[in-house]
């Protein structure tokens, strides 16, 4: 058996004994007294693209490259191994090593969330607790979905309640239906809300109303909302959200934080011109070319952007030219 595995299996009944008698204690950080949450997520995270060489393998210098560079952009952290870093096509060998490079590089102020789920709720706590090994600070886990009709809101509260009991570090939901075809219910994440280990929702699912009904119905939890895409970043702040994980922030970070910025300080009018700037860029990236468009404009920005995993294929140079276009219409080109 694995170390990590017996970790896990020994950890587990400690851990979940200490979440219900001690719910204020997480690996150092109090929860919130009045309106503090215990781990304060408010800010921009890129969900980093991870880099890969010619050849396909993961290229630690150039991710360690990239590294640098974000280093001068006031975020608030870091996600790693969420969709953006083609997370399904890594090795769990690759995805701890990951893991370990970005937590060498970044400074202990910078939260680290890393990708951990898998569609076992046993894998998903062996990934966790190795996550946490490697230096994670929080475990971003997506809904399982290959059984996505078994997926009852029964069934996804049992799941991240066990994974939540066993987590040595907290636990931030993910949301993302546009990959897994699956909404986390609005009834399980309420419920979920309530877990002490359990301290937020990446939803990407774009549903405004829904991101508004999630804070209000969790408004007394230790529980935040954080956006996933920069194109409804200022509505979702409008309703309560707390940040947001933008796949448009490894491409225009400093811009993405200038939103965040502008929202904080109630300045609307000057957040509302910049979000109109970034919707199309945004789309572009995300819906219209997804990662390989993603890695082509970090590319125009000075990041390395460099292939994606097969069966990602390549931008042709029509959908090259049609990504710069759009860049260039919003004047970030």
């Amino acid at each position: 058996m694995a170390f990590s595995t017996r970790l896990a299996s020994s950890l587990r009944p400690a851990l979940a004994a200490l979440h219900r008698a001690a719910p204020r204690q997480c690996r150092g950080l109090s929860t919130r007294q009045g309106s503090e949450p215990s781990l304060n997520l408010g800010g921009i995270f890129p969900p980093l693209a991870t880099p890969f060489s010619p050849t396909q393998e993961v290229d630690y210098a150039q991710l360690e490259g990239n590294l640098r560079r974000y280093a001068s952009i006031p975020f608030r952290g870091l996600v790693v191994l969420g969709s953006n870093g083609e997370y399904p096509y890594l090795a769990p060998r690759e995805r701890v090593e990951v893991v370990s490079c970005v937590r060498r590089a970044l400074p202990r102020d910078r939260l680290l969330l890393a990708g951990s789920g898998c569609e076992s709720t046993q894998a998903t706590i062996e990934l966790t607790v190795s996550m946490a090994e490697a230096g994670a600070d929080v475990a971003l886990v997506v809904t399982p979905c290959y059984y996505r009709g078994a997926m009852t809101t029964a069934a996804l509260v049992h799941h991240y309640t066990e994974v939540g009991d066993a987590s040595p570090i907290p636990v931030v939901l993910y949301s993302v239906p546009a990959n897994t075809g699956l909404d986390l219910p609005m009834e399980a994440v309420i419920t979920l809300a309530q877990h002490p280990n359990i301290i937020g929702i990446k939803d990407s699912g774009g549903d405004i109303t829904r991101m508004g009904l999630m804070v209000h119905k969790t408004r007394q939890e230790d529980f935040q909302v954080l956006a996933g895409s920069a194109g409804f970043l200022l509505a979702s702040y409008a309703v309560g959200a707390s940040g947001g994980v933008c796949a448009l922030a490894n491409v225009l970070g400093d811009s993405l934080c200038q939103l965040d910025h502008l929202c904080r300080k109630g300045q609307w009018q000057e957040a509302r011109d910049l979000q109109h700037r970034l919707i199309e860029p945004n789309t572009a990236v995300t819906r219209w070319f997804g990662i390989p468009g993603l890695k082509k404009a970090m590319e125009w920005f000075g990041y390395y952007g460099g292939p994606c995993r097969a069966p990602l294929a390549p931008l042709s140079p029509a959908q090259v030219e049609e990504l710069r276009r759009t860049f260039s219409a919003n004047g970030w080109l």
